[in-house]
């Protein structure tokens, strides 16, 4: 019975840890927000929204592999370590929304016809 609790609670601090860019997906965000934009304006934005979306990226990979490897010690040599895990949600929602964002800019640009092929947010680094 003691084992059964130990991997419930061993899975349950894992549900807490960061999460990988590459498995955030996008919140909606309409197309119509960018309706008063020109096409530079748009491309403007886009190379906003990724420079943000590299960053922290970058900083939500780092955070999940660190958990990972925290998560690996703590199990063996020091479980309490183990409630030390879990990402920063709100950058995690920020990311979200970013990559909803550029979807919808896209999605602009395709409508006004720009030209301009952007391509998607890379989800993974």
């Amino acid at each position: 019975m003691q084992k059964i609790a130990i991997v419930f609670g061993f899975a349950a601090v894992l549900a807490g840890c960061a999460t990988a860019s590459k498995d955030i997906p996008a919140t909606y965000h309409s197309p119509l927000a960018y309706q008063s934009y020109d096409c530079t304006q748009l491309q403007m934005e886009t190379e906003r929204i990724r420079s943000r979306v590299a960053q922290l990226g970058g900083r939500l990979d780092e955070a999940a592999s660190n958990d990972k490897k925290l998560a690996g010690v703590g199990a063996v040599l020091f479980w309490p370590a183990l409630f030390a895990l879990g990402g920063n949600k709100q950058q995690e929602a920020e990311y979200a929304t970013l990559k909803g964002q550029h979807d919808a800019i896209e999605q602009a640009q395709i409508a006004k016809k720009c030209g301009v092929a952007t391509p998607a947010v890379s989800t993974t680094s």
